[in-house]
């Protein structure tokens, strides 16, 4: 059974209320960012916190990073982009380089792209071995396990986004004059792949999804409702963390200024 499901929200949400809500669940995620930093409440320095995003070309990663980040004091949060790796790169462990970027006890850090390179575009276009990217699923899994024991919150997104949506997408950008430069040549041949490409996915989806490191598989296709979700679910995913902790979580709700 597919785990990558519908492109369309599993409720209707007019636009204004989606910003709403969105809002809300911003100053939910500041306060519990703040927790977590210990610099509200008990005072005492929270686990890590890593928020892993990979999707389709065009699925609202981007806007979906902004909006995660957006309430958060840019020295509370380190966003990191993985393109392909370097020469001195691949001369490691291909789970070498996302080591410099995690974040430590109290701190947070998004990832745009990831280890899952491995078994989605480096399988798809030859880059790695078979041997290598069927080897990787087992180690994937047992690196997150690693991290979340050591206390580490992890909350990964697949963004899907349907082929007709994701082709409205590249055609407003090609249109765009400032926005050409997020459309490339890469973008058109893996859409052409979107068939190989959905199949890693969907292997990745079930290999690589254990209880400590769950994916959450957002409905892409209604952008305002995907950045909601994302804020939503990782608010929830520190919630659940904070409370297990022992941590007071019932104080007033903070309110924009």
């Amino acid at each position: 059974m597919s785990r990558l499901g519908s492109a369309t929200p599993p409720v209707e949400l007019s636009k204004r209320k989606a910003v709403a809500r969105l809002v809300a669940a911003q100053q939910r995620l500041l306060r519990l960012r703040l927790l977590l930093g210990g610099q509200i409440g008990e005072k005492r320095i929270g686990p890590p916190l890593c928020v892993v995003f990979e999707g389709w070309d065009a699925s609202g990663k981007g806007g979906a990073i902004k909006r995660l980040v957006a309430p958060l004091d840019p020295r509370h949060v380190r966003v990191s982009q993985f393109a392909a790796p370097t020469y001195d790169e691949k001369r490691h462990h291909f789970l070498w380089r996302f080591w410099p970027g995690l974040p430590g006890w109290g701190g947070m850090a998004v990832f745009d792209r990831s280890w899952y390179g491995r078994v989605l575009v480096e399988r798809v276009e030859g880059f790695a071995s078979r041997e290598q990217w069927t080897r990787a699923y087992g180690e994937i899994v047992e690196f997150e396990r690693t991290l979340t024991a050591e206390g580490m919150i992890i909350v990964k997104f697949w963004m899907h986004v349907s082929a007709a949506e994701q082709l409205r997408r590249f055609e407003d950008r090609a249109a765009d004059p400032l926005r050409t430069w997020k459309l490339t040549d890469e973008d058109w041949r893996n859409r052409d792949k979107r068939r190989q490409y959905k199949a890693a996915v969907q292997e990745m989806l079930e290999r690589c999804d254990p209880p400590w490191a769950p994916w959450h598989i957002i409905a892409g296709d209604d952008k305002h409702w995907a950045r909601l979700a994302v804020v939503e679910t990782v608010c929830a995913a520190v919630e659940t963390e904070l409370e297990r902790r022992g941590y007071d979580l019932e104080q007033p709700a903070m309110t924009a200024s």
